[in-house]
């Protein structure tokens, strides 16, 4: 079932399947968010539970058993409840099922909120430990945003511009595997605040920050100043990705979790950058998205 928030200046369409962001528009009508053209990519802004990027060969140990997990989680292919809404809010809930269980054998829940500010969209994750054991997580956001944005503009005329200036060295993706090389790194920033946009920055899938200083990001066009800004504060990681084929979209995705490492055994609690709750805890992840 899709939903429609409005304010005076953005509205969006979430869909309770998945809990996905389906559109977000500016006051004039300008669609922010990519649709999902499955010559690309056809997801829009999956919800990325209970984790983020691949475990080696689908397969993770939990408690000394396999579980087959597939890339980011289950989250997105199940159908959520709508918890509360009203004209500019939506807040979904997803529990453990008999189905989850056999991926992933704890009890949770997680709820996803999406708020619409000022010429923007607040979504937040909130998981709950409903189970009497600790429950590690991975979570992260994996929305993609039209680029160019405005007609007559090309890829190439949007930049990445961070907060700060920043020094970043990215860990490698095993393109094969989806595993994340922290030992083999490639140089992209250097005491700067800016990448040019081009495809083949991607040619080797997401590029991948573990260390950054900043937390807001914009992909902004230099010819209208046109795009987004992202406010990832909370999350360890940004993924920014853009799929082959000289796709018009770029993803920013605040992670708090990641794919499986290539220096890691298969162990789900082993894994880098993962979220424990103790019995009765719960953490809440917010990320905000300003329409420019």
């Amino acid at each position: 079932m899709r939903t429609k928030i409005q304010n005076k200046t953005a509205s969006a369409e979430i869909e309770s399947l998945g809990a996905q962001l389906m559109s977000l528009k500016n006051a004039e009508g300008t669609e922010y968010l990519w649709q999902g053209d499955p010559a690309f990519w056809s997801s829009r802004a999956p919800v990325l539970f209970p984790t983020v990027g691949n475990v080696r060969g689908g397969t993770t140990i939990i408690n000394g058993k396999p579980y087959a997990l597939k890339r980011h989680g289950f989250a997105r292919n199940l159908e959520h409840s709508v918890l509360d809404s009203g004209a500019n809010f939506i807040a979904y809930s997803l529990k453990d099922s008999e189905e989850t269980r056999k991926l992933y054998p704890f009890v949770f829940e997680l709820r996803v909120t999406y708020r619409l500010i000022e010429n923007g969209l607040t979504t937040e994750f909130a998981v709950f430990n409903r189970g009497d054991e600790e429950l590690p997580f991975g979570i992260g956001g994996h929305p993609g945003f039209r680029c160019p944005l405005v007609p007559g503009e090309r890829f190439e005329d949007y930049r990445i511009l961070f907060e700060k200036e920043e020094t970043a060295d990215c860990p490698t993706i095993d393109i094969q595997t989806g595993l994340i090389d922290f030992n083999k790194r490639h140089t992209v920033l250097r005491g700067e605040r800016e990448i040019s946009l081009r495809h083949d920055l991607f040619v080797n899938d997401a590029l991948v920050f573990d260390a950054l200083q900043s937390t807001k990001v914009k992909v902004v066009s230099r010819v209208s100043g046109r795009g987004v800004e992202m406010d990832f504060a909370g999350y360890p990681m940004l993924g920014i990705w853009s799929p082959l084929g000289e796709a018009p979209l770029v993803a920013l995705e605040p992670w708090a979790g990641c794919a499986t490492a290539k220096d890691e055994d298969d162990v789900f609690t082993h894994k880098r950058y993962l979220n424990v709750l103790e019995p009765g805890e719960s953490k809440v992840f917010t990320f905000t998205v300003k329409l420019l």
